[in-house]
């Protein structure tokens, strides 16, 4: 849909109904998480675009327990994983086994891993090796998993929220660039300020933490993930988050020399679409019906800086991709050619 026509009232109404809904949703899990407000709409933003996220920071910030917390309060079945170097694809996706059926005759039957849930906590996922990583790529992308030539499919809403540490690099192994494009967003989970640190301290340590509600279960999810799609983006919209995508490539027309410097391979085609749904989600938030260019903007940064792959001299600089992102939105225009 490339223009607002078709976006009625009835529509509007469903609209806030969605967003009502959504903002109890927030609410109900800033009673346990403190904080990250950012993170929770962000995780949110992923989950109703029927995207995955990557979830980085040094250990103790509470990114476990958001995603508990997130699957609780959504009615999700969740499941975690702690990814460690022996772990096997085999422990992700299950396998078949040799049983037996009541009458004592053998048969082989499929025991299925913890992927079949709707809220999958990756802990720790770089530890891992590649090939374990890769055994989430189909799940990911198809919701579906494949064992000796059989597929089963996964019950939706699926969503995977990885988690990883950027600091403690010994006995990691870095996730393979086909992995990294699959999630929606990278979510970098900041350390908390001294106010919000004293009341983590508060609540954890006098007392027990209030029950929490279920605000809505999987039916609604699934409803809300279809009406984001309907969400209407104008054509200029569409075309300057096209701008955007190309602006990370060195060598085009317009690519900022930063990017021509430091950047081997810019965004693939998800990046683009991950702006455009994401700035969707976020103007239903905000109670409009059609993105906008900033709402395009306010999806950039968790977007694109995973997808960016960089050269040897930017390595050798230690460049960030945030500032190379924060570069692009400066330089791409609204309007272009």
């Amino acid at each position: 849909m490339s223009s607002t026509a078709s976006w009625d009232a009835k529509a509007e109404e469903r609209a806030g109904a969605a967003a009502e809904k959504i903002g109890r949703i927030r609410e109900e899990i800033g009673r346990y998480i403190v904080g990250h407000e950012d993170l929770v709409e962000q995780v949110l933003v992923c989950l109703l675009c029927r995207g995955h996220a990557l979830l980085e920071g040094v250990p103790g910030l509470g990114k476990t327990f958001l995603i508990k917390t997130f699957g609780d309060v959504l009615s999700l079945a969740t499941s975690r994983i702690q990814f460690t170097p022996d772990l096997m694809p085999a422990d992700i996706i299950g396998t078949n086994v040799l049983a037996r059926d009541t009458e004592g005759n053998q048969l082989i039957t499929f025991q299925r891993g913890p992927i079949f849930s709707q809220v999958l906590l990756a802990d720790e996922i770089n530890r891992a090796t590649p090939k374990t990583q890769s055994a989430l790529l189909e799940a990911m992308q198809e919701q579906s998993v494949t064992v000796a030539g059989e597929t089963y499919q996964l019950v939706p809403p699926f969503i995977v929220l990885a988690t990883q540490n950027p600091i403690e690099m010994e006995g990691t192994y870095p996730l393979p660039e086909a992995q990294l494009d699959r999630f929606f967003f990278k979510l970098k989970v900041e350390f908390p300020d001294k106010q919000d640190l004293l009341q983590i301290v508060e609540r954890t340590t006098e007392g027990s933490l209030p029950a929490l509600n279920r605000v809505v279960g999987a039916e609604e999810v699934m409803e809300f993930q279809e009406l984001v799609r309907s969400i209407p983006a104008a054509r200029v919209v569409n075309e300057y988050a096209v701008r955007l995508v190309y602006a990370t490539h060195p060598g085009n027309e317009g690519t900022p020399e930063e990017i021509n410097r430091f950047v081997r391979y810019g965004s693939s085609p998800r990046g683009a679409q991950s702006l455009i749904l994401a700035a969707k989600v976020y103007a239903l938030l905000d109670g409009r019906y059609s993105a906008s260019f900033d709402d395009v903007r306010k999806a950039a940064l968790p977007s694109l800086r995973h997808r960016l792959i960089l050269s040897f001299q930017g390595e050798a600089e230690g460049t960030d991709p945030d500032d190379l992102v924060r570069t692009v939105i400066e330089k791409t225009p609204e309007a272009g050619r």
